[in-house]
């Protein structure tokens, strides 16, 4: 068989989210040729159907915002957070390049970079933490900037009631709009935005969408060349590191030689079930994944086979969700945390602070579930008072649940709640006694089983005009309602061993020379935490920025 005809660069990119074009215009800043290559039709990976928040600590738009920072505060925060999970030089990498890469952002794309102030550290308390919060956000981006490129940025999986533009920082007070003068000014806002933004012929895109919008146009205008359709097959060796990569595209196969770095951020491995029931906790279904689905796990499949080590593999950015027919799993954030509502398990029992970061949520419900004492699924239970006055997923307040989520299961309708807890299958009288507890604490204002409303995370999910704990209210309206909760995910973060320079590891931790891994790819520099919101953005694009100045550094 004749060899595959080869083209070479400096840098080869494999995935186009905020990691793999961020690492290309950094490349290019630094005078690498560079490709970054996408087997999916579409540019913007797992970054275009996220919040868009970044979280990169200690940073210049932090700064100018006058919020004080410093290595030492962030460095605390992960000891307390992350742990020995990730080494020390690793988590130290991270808070020193973060400031770094956002000054990438600043000086090579068009993206207004704004701090989301009040958005807080997902542990706040902990030593270093922050409740005025760290996450900094893309301010809505003109799609059109983009030209011909528009119609590949991937599709958000969000859908929005109306016509309307939102950063990832204006959704929690559109979740009080009906009884909140700033929730209703932030979407009034909203809406005014992309209608005023039709009329001068823009077309306004918020959340990862802007974020990734932002980015490409920031690739494009590096001269960094974008192949979509271009699939990871291997990676190619001299037998001392790793030259180049194959790939398949519309042009057939070939060999993308690499002088530098091939940098791998290509994704986790969500959607392949083989992987996920080798590595993670039993109870799996891809239909419970919100995460993108062309992350199948080629790109750890290619590290393995070069010889690489793994970490991590059995965790994911969990995150509670529900099946709705025919849809994306829906991401529940707010509704776990407005009062009017709490979660019980198979016996009818709540068993842990629903208000909890996301992560941490997955990883309770997996490790509390048994045969024995079912968590899997779970109840998020209401009343009317709570479907009043709050969305539920892309439903307005008192818009009725579609007919078809009935039919399948998904919620339960009751008018007394003994008769609810039948048709969810938990015992009635513990459930009674569940909402009796419940309803007493929500009275006082004080969650004296799991301290829901303690953190300012917590809060700031809550309804602000809830008074004194704005997570906790009493559910005794009827009807009452059920909702099937399963652990879902925003994507995996176990992947390829990999070292404060973002090299990927073997096994006995030498280095594979040639091979960077940066993202869901690689395992989590945050270990089995999510310390923040944007807490897989962030530093996915700082180790990718991380593995461009190394390569950029090292000798040819």
């Amino acid at each position: 068989m004749a060899p595959l005809e080869a083209e070479a660069f400096d840098v080869v990119i494999v995935g186009s989210g905020g990691a793999g074009m961020l690492a290309g215009i950094d490349a290019a800043e630094h005078g690498l040729s560079a490709v970054v290559i996408e087997k999916a039709p579409y540019f913007g990976g797992s970054t275009s159907m996220s919040g868009g928040i970044v979280w990169a600590p200690n940073n210049s738009v932090l700064r100018d915002s006058g919020l004080p920072d410093t290595f030492e505060r962030v460095s605390a925060y992960l000891a307390a957070t992350v742990g020995d999970d990730v080494s020390k030089a690793r988590r130290d990498a991270f808070v020193y390049n973060s400031p770094k890469m956002v000054e990438v952002l600043r000086r090579r794309t068009p993206l207004k970079l704004v701090y989301t102030d009040g958005y807080s550290d997902y542990y706040p308390e902990a030593p270093g933490g922050s409740a005025r919060g760290r996450a900094i956000d893309s301010a809505p981006f003109d799609a059109k900037l983009l030209g011909p490129e528009r119609d590949h940025l991937h599709p958000s999986p969000v859908e929005l009631p109306f016509p309307m533009v939102v950063g990832g920082a204006d959704l929690h007070w559109m979740n009080v709009a009906t009884h909140s003068v700033r929730g209703l000014a932030t979407g009034a806002r909203a809406v005014t935005q992309a209608m005023t933004g039709r009329v001068r012929g823009r077309e306004y895109v918020g959340l990862g969408q802007a974020l990734a919008a932002g980015l490409r146009v920031g690739l494009r205008d590096a001269g960094v060349p974008l192949r979509l359709e271009t699939a990871l097959t291997g990676l190619e060796s001299d037998g001392h590191r790793v030259t180049g990569v194959r790939v398949r595209g519309p042009e057939g196969e070939q060999v993308l030689s690499a002088r530098r770095a091939v940098i791998l951020t290509a994704g986790g491995f969500e959607h392949n079930m083989q992987m996920r029931h080798q590595y993670q906790p039993g109870v799996q279904d891809d239909a419970w994944s919100a995460g993108n689905e062309y992350n199948t796990g080629d790109a750890i499949l290619a590290g393995l086979e070069a010889g690489a080590g793994l970490d991590l593999m059995d965790q994911a950015w969990w995150f509670p969700t529900t099946l709705i027919p025919d849809a994306p799993p829906p991401l529940l954030l707010a509704e776990r945390t407005l009062p009017g509502s709490f979660i019980v398990n198979g016996s009818g029992k709540r068993f842990f602070n629903e208000a909890v970061p996301y992560m941490e949520a997955g990883q309770v419900i997996f490790a509390k579930h048994s045969a024995e004492d079912p968590h899997i699924p779970c109840w998020l239970v209401f009343d009317q008072r709570f479907r009043n006055r709050y969305p539920f997923t892309t439903l307005l307040p008192r818009q009725a649940f579609p007919d078809a989520w009935y039919k399948a299961g998904i919620v339960v309708k009751e008018k007394r709640l003994r008769d609810l807890a039948r048709a969810i299958g938990v015992p009635p009288e513990e459930l009674q006694m569940t909402q009796e507890r419940f309803n007493t604490m929500a009275a006082h204002g004080h969650d004296d089983d799991f301290g829901r409303g303690a953190s300012a995370y917590d809060r700031y999910y809550g309804d602000p005009t809830v008074f004194p704990n704005p997570c906790l209210g009493t559910v005794d309206r009827a009807p009452f309602y059920a909702v099937k909760i399963v652990p879902g995910d925003i994507g995996t973060c176990g992947g390829l061993r990999a070292d404060e320079h973002a090299r990927v590891l073997r096994e006995d931790g030498t280095v594979i020379e040639g091979l960077y891994a940066a993202g869901n790819v690689s395992a989590s520099p945050m270990g089995k935490s999510y310390p923040g919101p944007g807490g897989t953005i962030g530093p996915a694009m700082v180790f990718a920025y991380t593995a461009v100045e190394h390569a950029a550094a090292a000798i040819s």
